[in-house]
């Protein structure tokens, strides 16, 4: 929030950690034009790594590595603390100080340390550690332009050194004495700093090893180890050295510098967690939230979603009332115009999805979803850290997988990734609402609840389900080791800020119609193509004599009809005729494809999920040979598993391959989640049949 209230910029923000999981990079620009570049970093607590999003951070205030090693390569460095938690937040700024480089230290959420009856002597605070302190608050407003001219004004000043955030207990000072000369003498840490990087160095075996290529590395390491012995006889533990030394030093800035009011009361946030977290209640009150999320995701959206309908028939008809009847029209109408309107159609439900996801996120309740989810998720393998990221991925799978950077077990992160597909995101929406819609009743359930919303919600609890179950064979049998605890800082609740949200859901918004609208357009024009030619004798030139049906011979000899033919056996036992496998095939590009396919081969102008016409093709299209439907609730319910299991989404395949730096992972995901979805389909199918409900 702070680096967007600094740089105009709209970057992702949220109420739960591990929301940056990656650079950003912004321009700074004061009233006289000056500019700098500010890089905003994901966030850490110490300069010491524990999972690749801070190794990110790290290598990034440390700058380059041995032997031409640097202690920075920033200008500045501005370590945003917040202001109701600084004995946490404090630490790296304690450490970032021993660097020698210019720092400002902002504190924000001042708003939030007020209510909360926190008080901070800022200016006795810059005092002790010889730094600009400055109070702000990011989501207000408040304290930006100080920030802003205190770090113009740093940058012109010539950068004199602090002289370091705290002493060496004098019990131990001795042990540091000779790795901090062997530093000095090598040239690897100027004076300043050379009691810091010793302490670092014998604390952190990763410190110690950056030097292993100094040719007189065994004589550091000979240093160290002398001064690991020392402290392991004094009770110190040299692998907590670094950390109780900084602590001690800590605690007396705090107690010099914040005051806390009354701690007898709870705050607004613990009363509430008493509540939403309660081990019984919690769980039972997400999953109410959740089916009222896609209760809402029919309800609310229906009258936008009849409004873009009624549009593009608009459209369809002034274009259809311009263009002389040809090839050409039909392109246009039938083709660009039907497959684009049907997956267009379905951006009020996806405004919704993301709407209620942001809301979660912004308002800290996301980070207790993990929280909850925690106890169940290690039964199977996986602990807390990973719902985030998979609570991401019903936003989609992409951003999903690079969140999970911030699992600090390298095979619970593998495993993460490879099970975050399986959970639905906003790109198969189009087609869960286009069969639900057709082949579900909108039955009342409990009075508040509709058949339909509730089977949205049974797609995505599968999806779940599915992730879970996956997760548990991948750890069990496949990605074999022992997880870590399960430690996570809970957010405290605040109000959401709807400009973020409404400006989430313009991105997301923006997002689908460009980047999926180009991928459907591309792909409707082409399969226009495939579903008319070659021409024959019954089907006149602008393809309407077929009628909603197109089973009749003409599609059949087109190159679409042919293709789907050929595929057609392996999936009949799917319950899917060739045009669904056609739809299969296009949706590997996109999910949401699948509809803009159906309705181009459909051939209906302007088909959507909330048209008549395609909803009314799908429950009367028959086949020739039988005469029975083509489309039962049953095969829609297949469909639905199928696409509910399948890995088609190319996008995801390489973020696959670019986080896991191989192609082994890609190809697993691909065959384990296809096998799983044609197995999936196939029993439901199947066993419908069987039962009697074909």
């Amino acid at each position: 929030t702070l680096f967007n209230a600094l740089t105009g910029l709209h970057q992702k923000v949220g109420n739960y950690p591990g929301v940056t999981v990656e650079k950003k990079l912004g321009t700074l620009e004061d009233a006289h034009g000056r500019r700098v570049e500010l890089h905003d970093l994901p966030g850490v607590y110490s300069l010491i790594p524990q999972s690749l999003d801070e190794q990110i951070a790290v290598d990034e205030i440390l700058g380059p590595r041995p032997p031409s090693r640097q202690f920075h390569s920033a200008d500045l460095i501005i370590v945003v603390a917040d202001a109701t938690n600084l004995e946490r937040h404090l630490y790296l700024a304690l450490q970032i100080l021993d660097l020698g480089v210019p720092v400002i230290l902002a504190l924000n959420m001042m708003d939030e340390a007020e209510r909360c009856a926190i008080h901070v002597d800022i200016a006795g605070l810059s005092r002790r550690l010889e730094i600009p302190v400055i109070a702000v608050s990011a989501k207000r407003g408040s304290g930006i332009a100080e920030l802003r001219a205190e770090i113009f004004s740093s940058l012109k000043k010539p950068f004199i050194a602090t002289r370091g955030s705290y002493e060496l207990p004098a019990e131990v000072q001795s042990f540091f004495a000779p790795v901090a000369a062997w530093l000095l003498e090598h040239g690897l840490a100027p004076e300043r700093m050379v009691q810091a990087e010793a302490l670092h160095v014998v604390s952190d075996d990763s410190a110690l090893t950056k030097w292993v290529a100094h040719p007189q590395y065994q004589e550091l390491f000979a240093r160290v180890q002398h001064a690991r012995m020392q402290l392991t006889q004094r009770k110190w533990g040299w692998r907590q050295a670094e950390t109780r030394i900084r602590y001690a030093h800590l605690d007396r800035l705090l107690a010099d510098f914040v005051q806390h009011g009354s701690t007898h009361n709870l705050s607004r946030s613990e009363k509430i967690d008493r509540v939403l977290t309660h081990r019984i209640f919690g769980p039972i009150i997400l999953l109410i939230v959740l089916a009222f999320i896609f209760q809402t995701i029919f309800a609310w959206a229906e009258a936008p979603m009849n409004a873009i309908e009624n549009l593009f028939v608009w459209l369809g008809a002034q274009i259809t009332a311009i263009l002389p009847e040809g090839v050409f029209a039909d392109l246009i109408v039938n083709g660009a115009l039907s497959g684009v309107g049907a997956v267009v159609v379905f951006l009020p439900q996806i405004l919704a999805l993301f709407f209620f996801l942001t809301l979660f996120e912004d308002t800290g309740y996301l980070a207790r979803a993990a929280f909850m989810l925690d106890r169940f998720m290690v039964k199977l393998g996986l602990r807390g850290y990973s719902v985030i990221p998979l609570l991401s991925s019903f936003a989609c799978a992409i951003p999903g997988i690079m969140a999970t950077r911030t699992i600090k077990n390298p095979k619970d992160r593998l495993i993460t990734i490879m099970v975050a597909p399986l959970l639905s995101c906003s790109a198969r929406l189009p087609v869960y609402a286009l069969m639900i819609s057709a082949f579900i009743p909108d039955l009342p359930v409990l009075g508040i609840f509709s058949s339909q919303g509730l089977t949205l919600l049974g797609l995505y609890l599968l999806g779940i389900m599915m992730a879970l179950v996956s997760a548990y064979v991948l750890k069990r049998f496949v990605i074999k080791g022992t997880s870590q605890t399960f430690i996570m800082e809970l957010p405290a609740y605040r109000l959401p800020s709807w400009r973020t949200i409404l400006w989430q859901m313009y991105e997301r918004a923006k997002l689908f119609v460009l980047n999926a609208g180009k991928v459907i357009l591309a792909i409707s024009i082409v399969l226009w193509f495939l579903a008319s030619y070659p021409k024959t004798e019954s089907v006149g030139t602008n393809g309407s004599s077929a009628g909603i049906t197109q089973t009749s011979p003409p599609i059949l000899q087109s190159y679409a009809g042919r293709l789907g033919k050929m595929i057609e056996p392996a999936i009949a036992p799917l319950g899917f005729d060739w045009k669904i496998g056609i739809g299969l095939i296009t949706a590997f590009a996109a999910r949401e494809v699948m509809v803009g396919t159906l309705a181009t081969i459909y051939n209906v102008a302007n088909a959507d999920e909330s048209s008549v016409d395609l909803q009314q093709a799908l429950r009367e299209d028959r086949d020739p040979t039988t005469g029975e439907p083509v489309y039962t609730p049953l095969v829609a319910l297949s469909l639905l598993v199928f696409f509910v299991l399948a890995c088609q989404c190319m996008s995801t395949v390489a973020v696959v391959r670019r986080e896991t730096n191989s192609w082994r992972w890609p190809i697993i995901m691909i065959v384990y989640m296809n096998v799983l979805a044609y197995l999936g389909a196939l029993v439901v199918y199947q066993g419908g049949k069987f039962l009697g409900w074909g």
